[in-house]
């Protein structure tokens, strides 16, 4: 047998999913042609029920806190529907994100993730701030997200919005590269019930249900609970990962048109989550470190309350007030956020439209210490302030605006920081629009990066000399904001009325990154027996330039066949400071992200109420990685049997029994790959 180089194989499987794409498209093409279509095809939300420029129509809220076309936006942004996920078949948010251009989304291991936009991904990618219903999950303690225990039912989500781009202006300090806002419906919009239960090779099992209901003619409520467990991934080497993963998560939601424009809500979710996984024990005494797989635990809750009172259709006033906790075995943490926003906006004349705010956030964490990991203190309260003001002015009705605006918090890290942007828009005609950004942004440090004390490993004796010797990195109360200077210019148009596309381009310089600098050895006696620490504490000495081209375009071929497909291409530049001892190599942040990937979704309603959903996609090499290019092949086929039953198959990664996606930098795992997966789903609506 001839050994076939990784190149040729991937050339091989994306022959492959072409051929297999151009057989269903055929095959479906001509049954569509030669049957006559259902008359109540409507039940199944067939695709013809939005044209593209009804689509294009479709209104979002995450880059200026106002309702406003996403063809008004002056910013990169794509949002995935309700409708898109569920035609999708992907079982979590995080697989959701694979639908938004631009997006880098990996997965680690069964049950981690790495996501980005525009570059620096990583198991803790920092530079992303993410939002359930305006309650943020970014992590302040490592700055990331555990998208692990990020779940809610996939069937209550309205729409989430993806803003490829700095939004700090609007939302603050972490969005950098992109603001991700996963918005639910209204209790009034989930009426009825709806029960789904499924299982396959790797989803184990899974179910969920939702009722919602009346509580009087102006208040509406639903509950709903969710469980799945999946199964581990496997290493690159052989056998199984030891991190199978399960989560039961359950919730409500009530909204109360008090009065003529007042409404309020208040919502709450709670979950409970199980993680398999490998773990690595050091000591300083022989042998000096011991592997073992365990189960360890995650748990949580939040409850959410919002005012909205609406003035009129340019003026609206909204308080939003939260509280969440979270804890986790494997860290040992508990983080508790209590978070009150205010948010009013307002026409001043007939050519401004006037936005502004003020926030205020109180973080207590609590980590107990242990050999491992220590903070210092152990216990913290962090306070965060802000405010924002924004005006957008029309220099040309219907035709040119500009935003300006600016956001001002202050953190107990490094005290104030202002976060501006200045955005404009050109509507030469209603099918075409150009848009131009110019923003700051500031990541700022994570309680880790300020505060940690993390022994990685010990080395024997005689490895480092005549004691043991502990890699220790050490957090610094000098560490810096990470800073960002953005340039964005882009440009849409409804081409034709079945074809629409959008480009976006941009060059971001960054500044003050995050660095690992190596200090003088040093001796320790406690804890027990005496031992060499070799430290690398963290300090803001690498910068860096990134640019790239974002391009969408979505195609109506025919009104039962609707195809999107998008490319993006991505180049980092990282440079070490004069002076700095950091001792990674540029390109292990140059290559964790891919310079080129390519998607293309189809979704088409055929005869007989019947679904066909395909995505074909490519993602780049990762050569810092050691991570091999991959087209990946997903597909759903579902039957409608009647208006409440429906019955789907799914299979994702069919092209390849299994590979390997990312692989942590930061922290040290197994490397592991992701599997085929075949899995059948029912799901009764009442």
């Amino acid at each position: 047998m001839v050994e076939r180089s990784p190149g040729s194989r991937n050339c091989a499987r994306v022959r492959l999913a072409g051929a297999l794409c151009a057989g269903w498209i055929a095959s479906t093409a001509f049954a569509a042609l030669a049957a006559d279509r259902d008359s109540d095809a409507a039940s199944t939300a067939a695709l013809a029920d939005l044209s593209l420029e009804e689509l294009g129509k479709i209104t979002i809220s995450s880059v200026s806190r106002r309702e406003e076309k996403l063809a008004d936006a002056p910013a990169a942004v794509a949002v995935i529907t309700g409708e898109d996920i569920r035609r999708s078949g992907v079982t979590s948010l995080a697989e959701a994100l694979r639908m938004a251009p631009g997006l880098e989304v990996a997965r680690v291991d069964s049950h981690e993730w790495a996501i980005t936009a525009r570059g620096f991904n990583d198991l803790f990618a920092n530079k992303l701030l993410v939002l359930i219903d305006g309650r943020t999950i970014y992590n302040p303690i490592f700055a990331g997200v555990y998208w692990d225990v990020q779940t809610t039912l996939l069937e209550d989500i309205e729409r989430i919005e993806v803003i490829r781009g700095p939004g700090a202006t609007v939302w603050g300090a972490n969005a950098v590269n992109g603001v991700i806002n996963i918005i639910t419906r209204s209790a009034r919009n989930t009426q009825g019930g709806i029960v789904s239960a499924g299982g396959g090779t790797e989803d184990r099992g899974f179910a969920s249900f939702r009722y919602g209901g009346k509580l009087s003619e102006n208040a509406f409520y639903r509950v709903y609970g969710t469980y799945f467990n999946r199964d581990e991934a496997v290493l690159a080497q052989g056998g199984g990962a030891g991190d199978a993963w399960q989560l039961g998560q359950g919730g409500f939601r009530v909204d109360w048109d008090a009065t003529q424009g007042n409404l309020l809500t208040l919502q709450a979710d709670g979950y409970g989550a199980s993680f398999d996984q490998t773990a690595t024990t050091s000591s300083l005494t022989p042998p000096y470190s011991s592997t073992s797989r365990s189960s360890v635990g995650a748990a949580g809750g939040n409850v959410l309350g919002r005012w909205t009172r609406t003035f009129s259709q340019e003026s609206e006033l909204a308080l939003q007030t939260y509280y969440d906790r979270a804890t986790r075995d494997s860290s040992h943490e508990d983080i508790s956020t209590f978070d009150v926003d205010l948010h009013h906006r307002f026409p001043l004349g007939s050519w401004n439209s006037v936005g502004w705010g003020l926030g205020y956030r109180l973080i207590a964490d609590d980590f107990p210490t242990t050999f491992s990991t220590a903070f210092v203190p152990e216990r913290q309260n962090a306070q965060l302030f802000s405010a924002f003001l924004q005006d957008e002015i029309q220099l040309v009705p219907d035709h040119l605006s500009m935003t300006l605006g600016s956001k001002l918090e202050h953190n107990d890290y490094t005290g104030v920081e202002v976060q501006p942007s200045g955005r404009i828009l050109w509507k030469p005609t209603d099918k075409h629009s150009f848009w131009g950004a110019v923003s700051r942004a500031v990541r700022t440090p994570s309680r880790a990066e300020s505060g940690v004390r993390f022994r990685q490993t010990v080395l024997p004796p005689g490895v480092a000399g005549p004691l043991p010797a502990v890699p220790t990195i050490l957090g610094s109360s000098s560490f810096e904001a990470e800073d960002l200077l953005a340039y964005e210019l882009g440009y849409r148009a409804q081409l034709r009325k079945n074809l629409s596309v959008d480009l976006a381009t941009f060059y971001n310089v960054y500044d003050g990154l995050r660095s690992i600098e190596v200090g003088a050895p040093f001796v320790e006696t406690a804890p027990a027996p005496t031992h060499l620490v070799l430290p690398f504490t963290t300090a803001n000495r690498i910068s860096g330039e990134t640019y790239g081209v974002e391009l969408a375009a979505s195609m109506s071929v025919f009104d039962w066949w609707r195809v999107r497909a998008s490319y993006t291409y991505l180049q980092l530049h990282v440079h070490t400071d004069a002076g700095s001892t950091d001792a990674t190599d540029e390109h292990a942040y140059e290559g964790s992200s891919p310079h080129h990937q390519f998607a293309v979704h189809s979704a088409m309603d055929l005869p007989g109420h019947l679904e066909l959903n395909t995505a074909v996609r490519y993602v780049d090499q990762l050569d810092a990685l050691n991570v091999p290019s991959y087209v990946a092949l997903d597909l759903r086929v579902a039957w409608h049997a009647s208006k409440h039953l429906e019955l789907a198959l799914v299979g994702q990664n069919l092209l390849d029994n299994q590979h390997p996606e990312f692989k942590a930098s930061f922290v040290t795992t197994n490397p592991t790959e992701i599997e085929r997966a075949v899995y059948g789903k029912v799901t009764w609506r009442f």
